[in-house]
């Protein structure tokens, strides 16, 4: 049963509240949801998919059930103050459990590298592969710190639509290098080519070549190792269900599978919006979860000032994912040395990502992200058997003669059998007992991602903070923007994020009692 905000004393009063309706339930647009219904808002949100959770949904198969997208969780306290702020418990919703390690990179030579919060068993693991970049990785523990206080904890946290909030941090920006790209950062201080992408992959994860975008993202480094790396048991889409559950508590509704098709304009304010079946929902202020440049080409049908489709056309978009969903049988014991997260490096890290990000080739070689949830979650297989996620950057779907994923994707699928069967997995494929592809074409379709992007527009320095897509929309009045493709961007920590901005720009909705 739906429980009422406690500041509401009547359901009459709660009708007469403002409404808010959200477009997209992924993670940013359900955070919003939580904090408009904390302000007092009647929130209705909005998803064409069939559940909560948006990429951080889930499919399930044979017994399998597979997290479609983000499977770490970092920076676990603004899940929690996100709770507090509508007055409940993170950790009474959600199982979060500490992987250690991390994860484990592993290089064609056969070396390895094991990441943990440990600065003593980190400091041994960086002399293991290289006792010469000690004191480097020292200075580079200290430089990572310094951009997690600056660019985390405050820009990430703050609004950044005025540009005058740009022109005042200019000068930090300079003083700790913002111009350096990650990659060049590590090259500084360690001279080990394999600590130099352990030290730069970071980007990746949100979207951004390690060798274009600003070495702002090493603070991935310091924020990994104070706060951790979680699972969430179920995966991210238990939290994405626990966070419906709260919306629903607060008095709100989840609508699935429906689909905006336009937000509506009166009085040149955004006035609510209309579903593709042809309902109506009327509101006093819109939120778009959907990707921001969906959202400004498909969704706002009026005469753009910023966001044209030429500028969107224009802009450089994160690179795509080839992702194969896969289950085993009988294999649980099996692989004892392949952990819950193990990154398999190709024989080329600066070449292929040319190829990815700037070239938009397909490449033969390619580095895996190979994500074991069985390891920590029985729940995730049947008893005895495994479940597999691995992920292959793979360019999107906007370069010139991009890649026809009709033809490729069993292809790049078979290269992809080689080279786990060969590193980490002999034996796998004939084991398989549930198998599903997402490529480029999914993301597209299915999430409705420009050019099928895994991550939105790339977080280069001039697609960052005042130069991205504005959380409170330059384009229209009352209307408002979430996710990875505004500030401060994508991975959990950041869509998370993007609803505290939004909290501090919307007033609250709830009468103040009289003295």
């Amino acid at each position: 049963m739906t429980r009422l905000d406690p500041n509401l004393a009547t359901p009459d009063d709660f009708n007469a509240r403002p409404v808010a309706v959200v477009i997209g339930a992924g993670l940013g647009g359900l955070s919003a949801a939580m904090r408009l219904g904390a302000k007092g808002y009647r929130v209705e949100v909005v998803d064409r998919l069939d559940m909560p959770g948006g990429r951080g949904s889930s499919i399930s198969m044979n017994g399998h059930r597979f997290d479609l997208g983000p499977t770490i969780v970092t920076v676990p306290q603004v899940f929690r103050e996100l709770w507090a702020a509508c007055g409940r418990d993170f950790d009474t919703d959600v199982d979060l459990r500490p992987m250690l390690p991390y994860y484990e990179i592993r290089w064609p030579d056969g070396s390895s590298f094991k990441a943990s919060g440990s600065t003593e068993e980190m400091m041994a693991e960086v002399k293991r592969l290289s006792p010469s970049d000690a004191k480097g990785y020292e200075k580079f523990l200290k430089d990572s710190e310094a951009r997690y206080a600056f660019g985390f904890e405050d820009l990430g946290r703050r609004p950044m639509h005025k540009l005058w909030d740009l022109i005042k941090v200019l000068p930090k920006f300079g003083m700790l290098r913002a111009d350096r790209s990650v990659y060049a950062h590590a090259a500084k201080r360690v001279k080990d080519e394999r600590l130099r992408m352990a030290l730069s992959f970071h980007p990746l994860f949100i979207g951004g070549d390690p060798f274009h975008v600003t070495s702002m993202y090493i603070l991935v480094s310091h924020l990994e190792k104070e706060y951790g790396v979680h699972y969430a048991m179920g995966g991210v889409a238990a939290i994405a269900k626990a966070m419906q559950g709260v919306i629903e508590d607060q008095g709100g509704t989840c609508t699935y599978g429906q689909e905006v098709s336009e937000i509506l304009v009166k009085n040149e304010r955004a006035a609510g919006v209309k579903l593709v079946s042809g309902r109506i929902i009327p509101a006093d202020i819109v939120v778009s979860n959907a990707d921001a440049g969906h959202t400004y080409k498909h969704l706002l049908k009026r005469k753009k000032k910023r966001w044209t489709d030429k500028k969107l056309d224009n802009s450089r978009w994160s690179m795509g994912l080839f992702v194969w969903y896969f289950g085993t049988k009988g294999t649980r014991d099996q692989w004892g040395d392949v952990g819950h997260h193990t990154i398999l490096n190709g024989p080329r890290y600066k070449g292929l990502l040319d190829d990815i990000f700037l070239k938009g080739k397909l490449a033969d070689d390619m580095s895996l992200y190979v994500h074991r949830p069985s390891v920590t979650d029985p729940s995730v297989a049947p008893e005895g058997d495994d479940t597999f996620y691995v992920l292959s950057p793979v360019p999107h779907l906007g370069h010139d003669n991009g890649v026809d994923w009709e033809i490729e994707r069993d292809r790049y699928r078979d290269k992809v059998t080689k080279v786990l069967e060969e590193q980490l997995l002999p034996g796998f494929a004939d084991k398989i007992t549930a198998s599903e592809i997402f490529t480029p074409l999914e993301f597209r379709d299915r999430y409705l991602s420009p050019n099928g992007s895994g991550f939105s527009i790339e977080p280069r320095i001039l697609q960052s903070a005042w130069f991205r897509p504005h959380n409170v929309s330059e384009e229209l009045p009352g209307l408002y923007l979430v996710g990875a493709g505004t500030h401060p961007g994508a991975g959990l920590p950041g869509v998370v994020s993007t609803a505290e901005v939004l909290d501090k720009m919307i007033p609250s909705a709830l009468k103040v009692p009289a003295e």
